[in-house]
């Protein structure tokens, strides 16, 4: 009976083809690492995110004068409301955290590189997205940050000739930042903005599967049929759920031996995320500052405005130049570049492993940069600050330049046939 239940299925929609695609039978490296674990744990947390967001919205109030109380309200009387905000707010950081290590993961591997731009693309702009969706919901406690932050970042908007000004009333709905700027926020936070990262997150994952995965050496696993010698086959790994299928070597079914790999992972991040929860919410005040623990006033400046950590090294960049205008541009500047990295690097050899020491070290003054401007843009400015935070900036945009220049003649080792271990 099941299985004529799953042939009526099938006849009317491909869900056995499907899961042999993209899960059962999909060809995976069997070289994989430490870094492939953030790919499914971004899933994880995208789905602790969608699912207590639903759970707190059931008692938030979306109203300048109800806000902050029905958040107070879900911490101490709704039953496991606590448990839901704080899964909610540190599952944003820890998404950061995930992506981050993600997008490193493909700079060294030179996971962008042809044939897979449109997967770095499709990245980059759940990237954009999830960076609009966590600033839209860091307003919706109208604590303090949160209202002061919203009226920093929304003003910089101001700064462009033209249509500086309607831009910035129409993005707050009110000439200042209020109740009207908290409801639209509320709409674009909880349907609109999980909408698109829904479908670029779907997108995402299909053009990875169109491609077939990188992997630590940066070389195909599928090889084209006829490539391999009958007489050399021997020396190829074959699983027996590839039988018939020779040009796929190296590899083995994500179902079950990466599902397999991906819950230790799994297990171990969950042992972390569980810590901070129950021991460390707050972060030491990176996660929710102490000044989002007092309802919101226009009236009253908090001493030092700063955004999440996850936002703070572009918000260096943007204080490092010191007219608005050029500042706003530079600032988008920063977030845009990460886009046009495929193009950038026009050097044949994907994996740091094989390529030539002065790539190694760009990447590595690149992440040292990006560190040092996530620290200052938690730091009150000072002169000395402005000036590391100008070198930083400048170490950041070099990282690009210098890459377009050396990439192209780029010596580098000689890369394997095959699959090492």
């Amino acid at each position: 009976m099941v299985t004529g239940v799953i042939d009526w299925v099938d006849a009317r929609i491909p869900m056995t083809d499907t899961w042999n695609k993209h899960l059962a039978q999909y060809p995976t490296p069997v070289n994989f690492n430490f870094w492939y674990f953030f790919g499914s744990l971004a899933m994880l947390v995208l789905v602790n995110q969608i699912l207590t967001g639903i759970w707190l919205t059931m008692n938030y109030n979306p109203s300048a004068e109800g806000a902050f109380a029905s958040v107070e309200y879900i911490m101490r009387d709704v039953e496991y409301g606590w448990l839901l905000r704080y899964m909610h707010s540190t599952g944003a950081s820890f998404f950061f955290i995930v992506v981050y290590l993600h997008m490193f993961r493909g700079l060294i591997y030179g996971s962008y590189q042809k044939p897979r731009e449109l997967i770095w693309v499709f990245g980059m702009l759940i990237f954009l997205v999830l960076m609009a969706e966590a600033f839209m919901g860091y307003l919706l406690p109208w604590g303090q940050m949160s209202f002061w932050g919203a009226q920093v970042i929304i003003s910089l908007f101001g700064a462009l000739p033209v249509i500086g000004d309607d831009l910035t009333l129409w993005i707050r709905g009110d000439f200042v930042v209020s109740g009207a700027t908290l409801t639209r926020f509320f709409a674009l936070h909880v349907v609109a903005l999980p909408l698109v990262l829904v479908v670029l997150v779907f997108l995402h994952i299909v053009a990875l599967h169109e491609v077939g995965s990188n992997n630590p050496e940066g070389i195909e696993i599928k090889k084209k049929k006829g490539s391999v010698p009958e007489s050399e086959l021997s020396k190829f790994k074959f699983h027996k759920q590839f039988s018939g299928k020779k040009d796929i070597v190296d590899a083995a079914p994500f179902f079950p031996y990466f599902v397999v790999k991906d819950v230790v992972g799994i297990a171990v991040f969950l042992f972390f995320f569980a810590a901070v929860i129950f021991y460390l919410p707050e972060g030491g005040g990176y996660f929710l500052e102490p000044p989002n623990f007092e309802p919101a006033n226009g009236l009253k400046t908090p001493e030092h405005i700063a955004p999440v950590w996850y936002y703070t090294p572009f918000y260096a960049i943007l204080r490092a130049i010191p007219d608005k205008l050029i500042g706003v541009i530079v600032f988008g500047s920063s977030v845009m570049i990460l886009c046009f990295l495929p193009w950038f690097d026009r050097c044949k050899v994907r994996s740091i492993r094989y390529r030539s020491i002065w790539h190694k070290l760009n990447i590595t003054q690149f992440i040292i940069c990006f560190i040092i401007l996530g620290i200052l843009g938690a730091l009150p400015a000072t002169p000395t600050y402005t000036l590391i935070s100008q070198i930083c900036s400048f170490g950041y945009f070099a990282f690009f330049a210098l890459l377009w220049f050396y990439s192209k003649n780029e010596k580098c080792k000689p890369v394997p046939e095959r699959i090492t271990k």
